[in-house]
């Protein structure tokens, strides 16, 4: 998986007092958990553009003033109500040998036969929750949608997870075709094909009459 770099600085006060004037001055006060102990730090709220405004998954290095480098997950992020500014977010601490739960952006490509036929492509989820080691972690989950046919649907018990696992009961549903009233039947095409094999057939039959 990809990683964003953040450069922090570390907080000594973490008051309400120092924390709104930490973003009148355009920082973002941050806590990573996971490790020993919480870490405060702040950022400046540009530096999670990248991070916060893009549909894919990241894990990210933080690297503080003090020399110190921590590997991590977005856990959580508050925005304020009106400006839709950052407010505060919480990051998660990685270890290589500890597995972390993540939500994984899914990523369809093809031309699904289905929708060919006038079919309407579902996407039932977006994301799918996996567990896996930090090295495991995917960038997305890939599915092909060109077989589909209407009425065909893709669920976790379908996809593979080797090297980690779906947080989902194998009958979820991650997409579907569904009918339309401007759908044509997937069988009328295998039917013109049968009709075609059976002409020559008969035209021999007439033949040797």
């Amino acid at each position: 998986m990809k990683s964003i770099t953040i450069n922090g600085s570390q907080r000594e006060s973490v008051g309400k007092k120092a924390t709104k004037a930490l973003r009148n001055a355009g920082q973002v006060p941050c806590v990573l958990y996971g490790g020993d102990k919480p870490v405060h730090f702040s950022a400046p709220e540009l530096a999670f553009s990248k991070l916060v405004y893009t549909p894919n998954a990241h894990t990210v290095v933080i690297e503080l003033d003090n020399g110190e480098t921590l590997n991590a997950v977005l856990q959580d992020i508050q925005f304020h109500p009106v400006t839709d500014r950052i407010l505060h977010i919480d990051f998660y601490q990685l270890f290589e040998d500890k597995e972390i739960s993540l939500n994984i952006p899914v990523n369809l490509v093809g031309n699904s036969r289905g929708v060919k036929n006038g079919g309407v492509l579902r996407r039932n989820n977006r994301k799918l929750r996996i567990k896996a080691l930090p090295a495991n972690l995917p960038d997305f989950i890939e599915i092909d949608i060109t077989p589909l046919k209407i009425g065909d649907k893709v669920a976790v018990g379908d996809l593979p997870s080797e090297g980690y696992t779906f947080l989902h009961s194998d009958n979820t549903v991650v997409c579907q075709v569904r009918t339309s009233r401007t759908a044509v039947e997937d069988e009328e095409e295998d039917e013109e094909l049968e009709e075609g094999a059976e002409a020559p057939a008969e035209a021999a039959a007439e033949a040797q009459e």
